[in-house]
């Protein structure tokens, strides 16, 4: 039962990693923060700590040196990233909304969320960055400099920036936690790796093409039919086209797309059900922080189930800033379809092309 693309492989489990420990600091490090905020009464800076708090996606490295390098390195550009996103969403998404209206605002930040894309690509590609791809940061960038100017303006952004700043500390602190208990405590020394050889520095090269192609057209088609099909959130699209670029195979990369698609099906199902529920501010978060904790727990084994979970806690951490009704859940079908569409046909056209090419080549002769 080895091809990807099997219906099987929906509810096939791979070996298990000691993801628990993975997913419960993850899971902490969105709850405590967030959690923080609400007794502050500040959960309109929740989009900053939701974000920052990928850091702790990338915690899978062994060793506790090598983690605590490779999640500062992480936290320290995704930091970056969304005081970029910050101030690209105050000083030129909004004032472009405001002048020629709100889909001018919105095809600003497509094009810039396109570039920010293949730059986030080739950095993870070169540095062997893993979870790879730039899923995470195109979430993350767009999502933020989409925020209203209210909440993007200059003294919310500084207040921002240092919720995100410890948010990302706080990863990293939970990513050193082990080394409390003495059998978990690793050696603390570096670990060389090999460089890239040439061939992987092309790869990393030639997939960038992809990282522009499939977030830019996902973004333009998802634009055009926002006002036929009803939506609002265009960049989910651009999120759901980047899923199926990554993959050693283009069935496995097929399968990824599908199977994103599945599991958002599913996650939306549970989406309806808590939201039906109406459940207290401190159990959303709580549920968040559970979330977190399931969707690091099935990542590498079975992507379907683990979209299942992803699916809530994207729209929860949205809701906190727009508040969660149906047309949240709407959009995130319909933008996910869109965008998961454009990702597979980015994926499959070389391979189509190619095939035509060979064709061609073999009437000639």
């Amino acid at each position: 039962m080895s091809d990807p693309l099997h219906w099987r492989q929906l509810f096939r489990l791979g070996p298990a990693r000691e993801d628990h420990w993975l997913g419960l600091r993850c899971g902490l490090g969105i709850f405590l923060p967030l959690f923080v905020l609400l007794q502050l009464d500040r959960l309109d800076l929740s989009l900053f700590v939701v974000f920052a708090a990928f850091t702790g996606i990338y915690g899978r490295v062994v060793g506790h040196r090598p983690r605590l390098v490779r999640q500062g390195q992480v936290g320290a550009y995704m930091l970056l990233l969304i005081l970029a996103a910050a101030l690209a969403g105050w000083y030129l998404v909004e004032p472009v909304s405001q002048l020629h209206g709100q889909r001018a605002g919105i095809w600003v930040a497509v094009g810039l969320t396109s570039v920010v894309s293949v730059i986030t690509s080739v950095i993870a590609g070169l540095n062997r960055i893993r979870p790879a791809g730039s899923l995470f940061q195109v979430f993350a960038f767009a999502a933020i400099s989409s925020l209203p100017a209210g909440a993007a303006a200059p003294l919310p952004i500084g207040e921002g920036m240092l919720t995100a700043g410890l948010t990302v500390l706080l990863s990293l602190l939970l990513g050193q936690a082990g080394r409390l208990l003495p059998h978990r405590r690793t050696p603390w020394r570096p670990v060389q790796q090999a460089p890239l050889d040439p061939e992987a520095r092309r790869r990393v090269w030639r997939d960038a093409v992809g990282y522009f192609v499939a977030p830019a057209g996902a973004g333009i088609v998802a634009t055009l039919l926002m006002p036929v099909l009803g939506t609002e959130f265009s960049y989910w699209a651009m999120v759901a086209a980047v899923v199926p670029l990554v993959g050693q195979s283009t069935r496995q990369r097929v399968a990824r797309g599908v199977h994103r698609v599945a599991g958002t099906l599913a996650g939306l199902l549970l989406t309806a059900g808590i939201a039906a529920l109406s459940p207290h501010p401190v159990a959303t978060l709580l549920l968040m922080g559970l979330l977190q904790f399931a969707a690091e727990m099935f990542i590498l084994r079975n992507y379907f189930f683990a979209q299942a979970f992803v699916t809530p806690l994207a729209i929860l951490g949205i809701s906190l800033t727009h508040g969660l009704d149906t047309a949240l859940l709407y959009d995130r079908l319909v933008e996910t379809v869109i965008g998961s569409a454009v990702g597979l046909a980015v994926v499959v056209a070389p391979r189509l092309l190619g095939r035509a090419r060979g064709r061609a080549r073999t009437r000639r002769r």
